[in-house]
Parts: C-alpha cells; structure tokens; sequence
C-alpha cells in the first residue's frame, strides 16, 4: 500500500464575507494554501485582490467567517509600492529578517565597540544568525542587480523601485513559510526578473502572489484563484490551463443560467396569468414560492475581451521613416554604441531584447530625440512623427487638469465619449476621470500619460516597457489598439505575451551589436536558440555566439578545395582545444573556490560556537576580538561565494563557453 502524505494546511480562510462602503467584495469565500503551493491571485481591478491580503495580514477583520494562520507559520509580504526605508544601509535592510536583528544592527553601527550594549547588541546578532545571513544577501542583491557598491548606500537615498527590491531581498532571505507577493516584477529589469524566476521556483515556502504577468504565472504557479462573484474560485494548474478551464465552467455556467431563466419566465407567466383567478390562485402562489426557494446562478461575468473602440490614426509617413548613421554613444568611460548605424521603414513593428544595460533604452532615446547626439547624425523622414513612451516621462501631464481634461488637452482632441471609454479601459472608471491629475499615483499618471498617446498617436510610436502598471485587461486593450494602429512601432517589454502579440520583426543589441531577425518573437527564438521564451528577451552575447565549431565546419560553404576545407578543419580542431583548456581552467578554479568555501565555513562555525560560550564575555576584549573575525571570515566568504555563485552560472553545459 503506498503512504500518503498529508499536506498540511498553512492558511485557512473560511466562509469569509467583507464590505466596504456597502459594496460586498466576498461573501463565503473560502480559500486553503498547502506548504509549498505556489498560487496566483486574479481578478479584474477592484475586485478585492488588495483586501484579501489585508485579511490574511491582519490589517482588516472579516466581517464574517475566520482566516487563520498556522501557529508556527513565518509569513512574508512585499507590498506593491511604498515600502518604508530608513536609514539602514541597503545591506542592513537585506539582513533585517526580525525586528531583533534589525534592532541589534542599528545598536551595533552606533555603539562604542566596548560598550556593554554594543555587546549585547552583538549577542542577539549571533543568536539571530545575523552573521550566516550576510552571505546569502549579498548573494540576492546581486541577483536583483544590485552593485556591491551599493550594499552600503543608505536604502533612503536610492529610488522607490530599488528600495522595493531591497524589500525584496529581505523577504528572501528570511524564507517565510508564506510569502504574499503584490505585482513583484514592476521594479524588476528583464535580467534580475529572470534570475527572481529562477529562485522562486526553487523556493521551499508556500507562494500566493497578485500578478498580471502571464508567462510569470505561467512558469511558476500550480494553480489560479479567481475572484469572481465575490467567491475565491480556485483552478488547478498555470494561466494558460486556467484560461482554458474557465471557458468551459462559463460554458457550463452560462448554459445553466439560461436554462433556469426559462424555468423562471415560465413559472413567472403561469403566476401572472392566474394569481387573479379564484380556482388557480394557490397554484400561482405555489409558482411564486418556487421561485423563491430556487438557488438563484448568477450569469458568468462577461469574459475579458479588449474593449473595441476606434482610434484616430497618425497621418501616412513616408517609406524611410528615421535613421542613424555613424553615432557614438557613452555615458562617461562606459562606451554603448560606437559607429551605430540604425534605419526603420514604415509599418514595421519592432522589439528590442538583449540583456539588461545592452542599450535598448538608449537606442529608443537616440531615436526619439531625448538623448543629444554625440557624434553621427540623426535622420527623421518625411512627414514623421515621433512619440517617445516612457514610465518616466510626464511632462505632458498639467496637475491641475482632471484626468478628462488631461486627455481632452492636444491639439486633436477626441469626443468626449470615447475619451471616457478609453480611460475606462486603463483602469479610469466613474467619477476617476473627476479626479485631478496632481493626486493620482505613480502608476495612474503612466496610464494616463498612455491613453493621451493612443488618442493623439504619432506616427513613430517608441515606448519603452508599455505594460508596467497595466492589469491584464488593460494590457489587452493596449494590444487591441496597438492592433489598430497604422504607423510604426519600436518598443521594449518583458511581457512575453505582449511582444508575440505585437512584434514582426525582433532586434537583438548586445555590446553594441545589433542583430536583426525577419520574423516575430517565435521565429527569433527558434534562430537564436534561446532555452525559454523569458530567457529570450534578455539573451546576450553567448545567444548571438552559441554557433559551436561543428556547426560552423557542417556551414561551411561547398565547393572548396581539398586544401581549404583542411586548413578548415584544423582552424577549428584548434579551436576546440583552446575552448577545453578555458572550460579546465574554469572548473579548476570553481573546485578551489568549493574548498575555500568549505574551509571558510568551517571556521564560521568555530568561531560562532566559541561566542556562544558565557566564559567568553569575561575575559576582557575576547569576545570583540573574536566577533572582529568573525567578520573578516564572513567578508572572506562572502567574496568567495559571489565568485563562485558567477563562474557556476557561466559553466557551459558542452564543450563550447
């Protein structure tokens, strides 16, 4: 008989109901997350996504029912925005997994060395394991891009979205048996989301998280929680698996809407024709009570379509629409482009991928004319336009406008009506487009910014990370326009359903290199070789290069003499050679950074069960002495971890690096 293993419950909500402002967001909704469940949290804007966590988190009471935490459960939480940051250095933040650890870091930093509580701040420090937690944040900001120059920057003097990652950082290395995650890849680049993929899905905790990435939900969740008609309906598997199943249940659903609405039209017209006749009264009142005491299906919520409406469109530009010729570009001594030349055509429609700081927001900015040229020339075709998106860009915004207003101020302003149902379908709905601009967030001027482009478009559309922000609604409704739209697009995304849906053609740009494809994502990822449609988009030079020295003999053009395809044929046995003496070397040294790490850790450990002895506090300065290497010994790891943690990433799985 084979043993079965009770998955044990870590979040419990039952039969749930809440309110706010007379409107119900849930009503007997319940929910139950196992140790180790990985769940995706949907559902349109407003339909409680945000409330539901305040309700696991304790920051709101149910109204009804219960939501209960396992005892022993650690859980975890990064918000969406707004997460605080004081004055903590960004590595602190990182290693501040307790209030205690947290407390004791800022008492150690400023304290005498010899001062008791400097002692007794080390003390909760050690018992915390604030010296084995170090290492590991050091490993996570750098996978989430941080600099080792920035691991002592104070977090208050960095931007929102890199305290966000900090933030971030945090919760990963306290390993919560929870980890709530609110829209988690808005501040992440192409490169640090890939690598946050990649931890997640070796993450020992349990995972619920609100995103509106598709191939991030797809990639790493087992099963979808919608909330529909105020109840948490919960879909076994991915997005995909879960878009599929809800078709059918809304089949189901809407089939036996329609059938009890029948049942109910009849019994009503029986009630109607004979409630006034003596002889049939207590038949239709019998009618009536049966209607009553029927289980009332609600008819499924309309499918989410793009909203169709009809944009005006850019005048006709002609064939050649921009170029550069001959343009450098550096910022400082760090050198992007050198000679770039660049030419789009009408109607193309293009995305930029390659990896993080390649130079694909600079290349958008050299075309829109927002970074000056420092040599080359700029070349804008006839009768073009160009239009630059970028989430950082909201000059075009006036505060004191409302949001109507906002979008109703350009020189071709649009009706009125079909302002406020573009608005509607980024998210502006009701009384918000009353609101003035002056007060809306960070990602509400982004949309905004959005919809005044879509209704004025230019004719050379730029945009730079279109989606960020955006619901899956949203995001549908901008690929619906975007379908629309007659002139030429080049962008940049993460989003892997937004650029299969939009892209024609795809430019790779590593080191300065731009490499063009003649066909769309899938054609792009199939020549490159990538090894998944996320990794694709953020592929650098071994992508371009990958072509091994057998593929390149098997290339080689035939008819060549007998001498040539020899000289051929040594050229890359020679090659090879050299690539097995680089892939030697490399393992030699990952086999002594292993030892060193083992030795390193070996000693932490001794030196930690050396403190963690009462006679040692005592005997003077013995235990400053002993926690100053301690220190050392953890830089020294630290140092030996990060390069060991790069030369692995870098291990060719062949024979070719």
């Amino acid at each position: 008989m084979a043993l079965e293993i009770r998955r044990l419950s870590m979040l419990t909500i039952s039969q749930v109901s809440k309110s706010f402002g007379g409107r119900t967001l849930f009503e007997d909704a319940s929910l139950q997350v196992n140790r180790g469940d990985r769940v995706g949290l949907v559902g349109p804007n407003g339909a409680g996504k945000t409330t539901l966590f305040s309700l696991i988190l304790g920051e709101a009471t149910p109204d009804d029912g219960k939501v209960s935490i396992e005892r022993s459960a650690r859980m975890g939480f990064l918000p969406q925005e707004s997460a605080p940051a004081g004055a903590e250095t960004v590595l602190e933040l990182a290693c501040a997994v307790t209030p205690e650890l947290a407390k004791a870091q800022q008492t150690m930093k400023t304290t005498p060395d010899d001062s008791e509580e400097h002692h007794e701040a080390l003390r909760i420090f050690d018992e915390e394991g604030g010296w084995q937690l170090e290492p590991k944040a050091k490993r996570i900001l750098s996978g989430l891009a941080f600099r080792e120059s920035d691991f002592n920057r104070e977090a208050r003097t960095m931007s929102g979205g890199w305290v966000m990652r900090a933030h971030l950082a945090r919760l990963l290395v306290m390993e919560p048996d929870l980890l709530l995650l609110d829209e988690p890849t808005n501040h992440l680049d192409l490169e640090s989301l890939v690598w946050f993929q990649n931890y997640l899905r070796e993450y020992s905790g349990a995972i619920l998280m609100i995103s509106h990435d598709r191939e991030f939900l797809n990639q790493l969740v087992d099963s979808i929680v919608e909330i529909a008609h105020r109840r948490l309906n919960r879909y076994r598997g991915n997005w995909d698996k879960y878009m599929i199943e809800k078709a059918a249940r809304e089949d189901q659903q809407l089939s036996a809407y329609k059938n009890q609405q029948k049942e109910i039209a009849s019994l009503q017209e029986f009630a109607d024709r004979f409630r006034a006749k003596a002889s049939k009264a207590s038949q239709a009142q019998s009618k009536l009570k049966q209607i009553d005491r029927m289980e009332k299906i609600e008819a499924p919520l309309s499918r989410e379509k793009t909203v169709h409406f009809s944009f005006p469109q850019p005048q006709r530009s002609g064939s050649r629409v921009i170029s550069l010729k001959a343009v450098d570009h550096a910022y400082g001594d760090l050198v992007v482009y050198r000679g770039l030349d660049f030419e789009a055509e009408r109607g193309q429609r293009t995305v930029l991928v390659g990896p993080n700081g390649a130079g694909k927001s600079t290349l958008l900015k050299l075309l829109g004319g927002s970074l000056p040229l420092q040599s080359g020339a700029r070349e804008v075709g006839y009768n073009v336009k160009v239009g630059y998106f970028s989430q950082h860009r909201m000059e075009s915004l006036n505060a004191k406008h409302t949001v109507l207003e906002a979008v109703q101020d350009m020189p071709r302003p649009a009706g009125e009506q079909i302002c406020r149902t573009v608005l509607g379908s980024f998210l502006f709905r009701g009384d918000d487009v009353f609101k003035p601009v002056g007060v809306l967030s960070g990602g509400e001027k982004t949309r905004l910014a959005l919809v005044k482009l879509l209704l004025d478009p230019p004719n050379l559309l730029l945009m730079d990370e279109p989606t960020t922000h955006l619901d899956i609604g949203s995001i549908d409704a901008l690929i619906g326009a975007l379908k629309q739209y007659e002139g030429t697009l080049i962008f940049i995304s993460h989003d892997v359903h937004f650029i299969r849906s939009m892209a024609r053609t795809v430019l790779h740009i590593s080191a300065g290199k731009l490499t063009p494809y003649a066909g769309d994502y899938d054609y792009y990822l199939d020549k490159s070789r990538a090894t998944s449609a996320r990794a694709g988009t953020t592929a650098g030079e071994k992508l371009q290069n990958a072509q091994p020295t057998q593929a390149a003999t098997a290339a080689a053009p035939t008819g060549l003499g007998m001498r040539e395809q020899r000289e051929l044929k040594r050229a890359a046995a020679d090659q090879r050679k050299a690539e097995a003496k680089v892939k030697r070397d490399h393992e030699k040294r990952i086999t002594d950074l292993e030892m060193q790490i083992a030795a390193l850790e070996t000693q932490q450990q001794h030196l930690t069960a050396e403190l963690e002895k009462p006679e040692i506090y005592e005997a003077g300065g013995r235990a400053v002495t002993l926690n100053r290497e301690l220190m050392g010994v953890a830089k020294d790891l630290a140092r030996a971890t990060k390069e060991w943690e790069t030369l692995s990433n870098q291990l060719p799985a062949d024979s070719s690096l």
